[in-house]
């Protein structure tokens, strides 16, 4: 029987039903390297990532993950912040995942601003192909992530029912105010029904 431990198998699972072989896809917070690798695996030998964290030790942490499993060859890793994700990433992508706050293991100083985190959403759902995903994993037990969720539901609320459907995911009997998931499907660039 299925059932959910984490948010993090949710959101590999929104990811597992979205992701081909041959998918362009991005990590915009490769972090310690989990969600980088795994996506090098589902896009297959012809399917790219493209990772960005704005820490060289994170990026060195992944690449060494990605070069023990033979899987470096298939993502381009990007030391700047995915605010700047446009300057990099020159085709349409299938799905964009954010796991945001700080790099367990990392300094928790150095967390992920709203204000970059949307800008960089903004430009993200425009990548975006006809029904593809953008998938966050929200952390609001700190004060940075509290402010960050927030913003979010907020700008989520304002996107255009017509060009977008967003799913927001959280344990509603779990303490410690647990990660919470935000799921945003581009709707046919804006036309309903299917293609």
């Amino acid at each position: 029987m299925f059932r959910i431990k984490k948010i993090a198998e949710l959101t590999r699972l929104y990811l597992q039903m979205i992701i081909k072989e041959g998918d362009q896809v991005v990590d915009a917070t490769a972090g310690n390297g989990f969600d980088t690798l795994y996506l090098a695996g589902i896009v297959g030998k012809s399917g790219h990532v493209y990772a960005f964290d704005i820490q060289s030790e994170a990026l060195a942490i992944t690449q060494k993950k990605l070069i023990a499993t033979d899987l470096a060859d298939r993502v381009t890793l990007i030391n700047d912040g995915h605010e700047k994700l446009d300057l990099y990433v020159k085709v349409q992508v299938t799905a964009v995942i954010y796991n945001l706050g700080y790099r367990p293991g990392g300094c928790r100083e150095k967390t992920t601003k709203q204000a970059t985190t949307i800008k960089s959403l903004s430009k993200a759902l425009l990548m975006l192909k006809n029904k593809g995903l953008a998938v966050l994993v929200i952390y609001p037990g700190h004060g940075e992530g509290k402010i960050e969720k927030d913003q979010l539901l907020k700008y989520c609320g304002r996107l255009s029912p017509r060009e977008y459907n967003v799913l927001h995911l959280y344990l509603a009997n779990q303490p410690n105010e647990p990660p919470e998931l935000l799921v945003i499907q581009r709707n046919n660039f804006g036309i309903t029904g299917d293609a």
